[in-house]
Parts: structure tokens; sequence; C-alpha cells
């Protein structure tokens, strides 16, 4: 039975970057060595670190426009404070849209002024603050732009006379944007590029170096950047399969071609959400996720026999976030149309058969 991953993160691969990335760990480039057991400063892994960064400034236009790219550890998390220890000299704002948003906030309230300039925390976040007033005075704005636990995204962003910084970790690769806005974009890589163990880093030169207090090596971007992402081991592995995922979007006709698809997964999951009496969708319409779908059942009676149905049918990670509860389906990169339609087939039967 073919299993359909809708898993929020660790999320689904292409078949063609597993069976690469299996491969390479039991013998890479027919060297008689598993990728994961020669050295990061060889040519070879050399190569595919500067490949992985290519791949990442091309995909996202950004080649030749004072940007670097870089892999590090620690995940979203780390950069919630890595941000601010290299940004936030005296105050900085933030938009509060979800669990990821907040916690960057706590983070950033060690190194300075943190002005929550918007919110939708009281309301559950059910949508994406808008028509904000946001100051001048700022070191710059944070935001996230795609929300993986409430199924929120960003459609429009808004206009700052500061640096943008945002956080991409659930949506990255998936949609057209003028990435040129931003002048610091980091991703997890466990949504839309590999597995779990390295985080992107994409940042614009410029905007480094005027924080006047002493920053710690491992935490400065201008030290890994001058280090090319070597100032530490990297995570070989999650960075080997990231440059295989990128080279894969690449070869599908990058961020326009799988756009084409992700909206088209969108709206056949959101459509049956909307027309079938038996689900209901848990954030405002106009915020929803292409990458995040939330939704509840009408009659939680019913739970049981969805949730058996799923099973049956080879629907596996629909479970929605323990915060919110209810049913979460991740539609990222890797996801085919054909498992969105298989859900949608058993969400119809659960309507007819009630």
């Amino acid at each position: 039975m073919k299993i359909h991953n809708f898993s929020a993160g660790p999320s689904i691969l292409p078949k063609e970057v597993l069976e690469k990335a299996s491969q390479a760990v039991l013998n890479f480039n027919d060297s008689g060595l598993s990728l994961i057991e020669i050295s990061h400063r060889s040519k070879d892994f050399v190569s595919i670190m500067d490949k992985a960064q290519s791949l990442a400034l091309s995909l996202l236009g950004l080649e030749n426009k004072g940007y670097k790219a870089l892999y590090l550890q620690g995940g979203a998390s780390l950069e919630f404070l890595r941000v601010a220890y290299n940004l936030l000299e005296q105050k900085a704002a933030y938009i509060n849209t979800g669990t990821w948003s907040d916690n960057a906030i706590e983070e950033a309230k060690a190194f300075g002024e943190v002005l929550e300039v918007g919110s939708s925390k009281k309301q559950g976040y059910k949508f994406i603050p808008k028509n904000l007033v946001i100051p001048t005075d700022i070191d710059y704005l944070h935001l996230t732009s795609n929300n993986t636990i409430y199924g929120t995204q960003y459609q429009q962003f808004p206009e700052v006379n500061a640096p943008l910084i945002c956080d991409m970790s659930s949506d990255i690769f998936s949609r057209t944007l003028d990435f040129s806005k931003f002048d610091l974009i980091y991703a997890g890589a466990q949504k839309n590029m590999g597995p779990a163990g390295t985080t992107l880093i994409v940042v614009k030169e410029s905007i480094l170096g005027k924080v006047t207090r002493h920053i710690p090596s491992i935490l400065d971007y201008k030290c890994h950047i001058a280090k090319e992402s070597m100032f530490n081991t990297p995570a070989v592995f999650a960075v080997y399969v990231s440059m295989l995922t990128l080279s894969w979007l690449q070869d599908l006709g990058g961020i326009a071609a799988i756009e084409k698809i992700n909206r088209k997964k969108a709206r056949l999951l959101y459509s049956e959400i909307d027309l079938n009496p038996l689900f209901s969708g848990y954030v405002a319409k106009e915020d929803r996720s292409y990458m995040n779908a939330t939704f509840n059942l009408t009659d939680v009676t019913l739970e049981a026999r969805f949730n058996e149905m799923c099973k049956e049918g080879g629907i596996s990670g629909l479970n929605g976030h323990r915060s919110v509860g209810g049913y979460r389906a991740s539609m990222y990169n890797a996801l085919p149309l054909e498992s969105v339609g298989v859900l949608v087939d058993i969400m119809s039967d659960l309507e007819r058969k009630a």
C-alpha cells in the first residue's frame, strides 16, 4: 500500500532524492566510502557545499546581489537567537503570528527593546495581522512567512524602511516572491529541503557588522561567511540531501513550476473543506497556507471512523499539532497531487457514509 505522507516535518522528500541519498550513504561516488564517512574538508564535500549554496541563491534569484547562503546547525530556534545577536542594537519590531514567532520574540528580548507591532495570539493565531503601523527607527522587522502549526501564510508582505527578516522554514522554495525584498531569510531544512540537521540562512552581507556587542564566533554570521559554512563541522548528510532536493527542484523548472503544483494541491483540498459539511477550516480564508491546511471535523463523533478510513487509505501524518488539535495536511513541495486526491476522496466518502 502506498503511504501518503502529510507530516509537518520532518517531512516528505522526492523519491529520487531518497534513492540517491541512500546510495551515497552506502558508497559515495564509487569511492568505497560512505558520504557520512568522508571529511567535510575533502574536495568531494566542498563541491557539495558550493553547489548547495549556489543552487539556493539561484533558485531565489539572489545571485550576484550581495547575498550569501549558509548551511548552519541549530534549526530555526537557534536563528531566533542569532538574528538578534547580529542585528539588534537598540530596538526591533516583530509580528507575532504563531508559536515560532512568539519564541523568536522571547529570544530577542535579551538584546534590546522588542516592539510587538502586530499579533493574532489572543485570537488563536487564526489570521495574519494587517494594516500595521511599523516604526521607522527600528533595526529590523521580523516575521514568519508561514505558520506550520496554525496554517496561516503571508500573501502580501509589509513595506518597511528597515531590514526585513523572515523565518521561511515551512514555505521556502514553494512560491515565487521578490526575495530581494528580504535582507535575511532562514529556514530549517526539514520541511521543503531535506532532513533535519541543517538550516539555510540567506543574508545580505551589507546588514552585518553594525552592532557594537561582541558576538561569539559560532553565533557570528560574518564568521560563518568567511569560513564558507565550515567554521565547525557541518551536517554533511543534511547538506547533501538539501543539495539533491534543490537540484530536483531546478530540474522541475524551479520555484515557478512547483508553485503551480502547490496551488493545485491547495485548491483541491480547501475546496473539499469548504464544500463538505463535515469539515471546517481553522483559519481565515484569506490567510490560508498553501503548505499547511488546518481543519476540524464538525461532528467529533466521526473522528474514529475518519481516522480509520485515513489509515486504510495510507494517509500518514494528518494529526493536528497538539496545541491546536484537529487535522493538518502539510502539502510540501514533494507531496504529489495524487496524495491530496486520495485524502479528498476519503473526506468525500465520509460524507456519503455519514
